[in-house]
């Protein structure tokens, strides 16, 4: 069995080949760190964690990489509504951020880098890319130029008359767009304003914009070319895009050779919204404040529920749902504390062996088709109910 993959890139799943044998570099872009985390950071994160870990089962060493924008106009707000500095924000969150994660038994990253500690290699990039011709300076401002890049919308698949004015993503409304010289052009570097944190570049003091952030930490930490590189379906145009035409014009290398995309979460059909008033943190869904499951919940349920459907796939949280999720990890764990001492039994070693055998060789084959967690999972269920069965028919022959 050979593991697959679906690459975004080429719309289809390919064998999983890394560069270095027997070694996985993985980065996944990770939180604007300006609020808690909510439904939708726990389902990327949970699935970028089993993918690891199922990985190092299958035998690579993996580099996981997960980046944290700690200088964004989101962070900026919220230190001015709280009499606060970007940096307090920032760290409050952080710490925020680990303490609701690893509540899910997600394994923290081997590195977290922050976008404040790359500001120097962010410089250089840009410098680079101007240099090239890429880039184009305005008063402060630095733009990159989407037309010279002939690949822009491989990704994506969109073609320039799909895309909207301003893709710079996160877009500044108070940004002129006389600035630019094409509307598809992006923001590498914004000039700075009163009151806000900036940094020196041969531009003038300013700060980085957010596509040009990713592709430089990855540069530093993982190199020019990685194997997988990971995140939210709606990260996939612009910023990836862009990520993409960043980085690939100066090595002339892919800056990945796989790239996965987990798909979006709503509540009861809704996309997840505060406006909607239907917007749920991780600590108030476990926690039991959420106002369609009010009961605290064991961690395992929420990996379990987002585990039940393929990374792919869209994810609708219902009440409905998780309960079947509860349901679901009360079968796995009744399996698990089976009492075989109760009835003066012990597991019959040949039959489990057997059992044990053929449930690894298909949990295997349904990981390796694209990380098919949803029918990992139902292995487990499989086995779960088998071993139940086999202790309830033995516990009652003894006693009879």
């Amino acid at each position: 069995m050979s593991l697959t993959l679906y690459n975004t890139l080429t719309r289809q799943k390919e064998p999983f080949k890394t560069i270095e044998p027997g070694k996985v570099t993985m980065y996944c872009c990770g939180v604007t760190v300006y609020d808690y985390c909510h439904l939708g950071h726990a389902r990327s994160y949970i699935g970028w964690d089993v993918m690891r870990r199922y990985l190092q089962w299958r035998g690579y060493q993996v580099r996981y990489v997960q980046n944290f924008t700690d200088i964004d106009d989101k962070i900026l707000n919220r230190a001015r509504v709280e009499g606060s500095s970007m940096q307090e924000i920032a760290d409050r969150y952080i710490n925020e951020y680990f303490e609701d994660i690893r509540r899910l038994n997600v394994i923290d990253a081997d590195e977290y880098p922050r976008v404040t500690q790359h500001i120097p290699a962010i410089v250089h990039l840009i410098q680079a890319l101007e240099t090239k011709g890429y880039a184009y300076a305005v008063d402060g401002d630095v733009y990159y130029n989407v037309r010279r890049f002939s690949e822009y919308g491989k990704l994506s698949g969109r073609r320039r008359e799909q895309m909207q004015a301003g893709a710079g993503g996160r877009i500044n409304p108070d940004e002129p767009e006389s600035k630019k010289q094409d509307p598809f052009d992006f923001a590498l570097w914004k000039a700075a304003k009163p009151g806000e944190p900036a940094w020196d570049s041969l531009w003038g003091k300013g700060r980085p914009g957010w596509h040009i952030e990713c592709s430089a930490m990855i540069r530093a930490r993982l190199g020019e070319t990685i194997d997988i590189h990971g995140g939210g379906g709606d990260l996939v145009f612009p910023h990836h895009e862009n990520e993409i035409a960043q980085s690939e014009v100066l090595t002339g290398k892919p800056l990945a050779r796989y790239w996965l995309h987990n798909g979006m979460v709503t509540v009861n059909g809704e996309k997840m919204s505060k406006s909607l008033g239907n917007f749920t943190t991780i600590r108030d869904l476990l926690d039991g404040k959420w106002s369609k499951y009010p009961q605290p919940l064991d961690p395992m349920v929420v990996r379990l529920f987002v585990l039940q459907a393929h990374y792919r796939k869209p994810l609708d949280f219902t009440e409905s749902a998780i309960t079947a999720a509860v349901h679901g990890w009360q079968t796995i764990k009744d399996a698990l504390n089976l009492d075989w001492q109760q009835c003066n039994l012990s597991p019959q070693a040949g039959t489990l062996d057997e059992l044990d055998s053929q449930a690894v060789a298909r949990f295997q084959a349904a990981m390796d088709s694209d990380f098919n967690t949803a029918a990992g999972l139902a292995v487990l269920f499989e086995l779960a109910k088998s071993l139940k069965r086999e202790f309830n028919q033995r516990c009652y022959q003894k006693s009879q």
